[in-house]
């Protein structure tokens, strides 16, 4: 459960930095790295998840 809340709250704050951070600090490159956190870190992350669980369970 606990690695759970982790990617999910991984996603929702990189949710929230991507739509509620400042103009004044938007660049190119840390569009992308937010974009990243937000798309492609979370799925990644959920074969690990799932692994663990599978080992909690036997």
């Amino acid at each position: 459960c606990l690695p759970h809340l982790a990617v999910f709250s991984l996603f929702l704050s990189s949710g929230f930095f991507a739509y509620l951070k400042p103009p004044s600090i938007s660049s190119p490159s840390l569009d992308l790295a937010v974009s990243v956190l937000y798309s492609v870190v979370p799925p990644a992350l959920n074969p690990l998840i799932y692994s663990l669980r599978n080992q909690e369970l036997k």
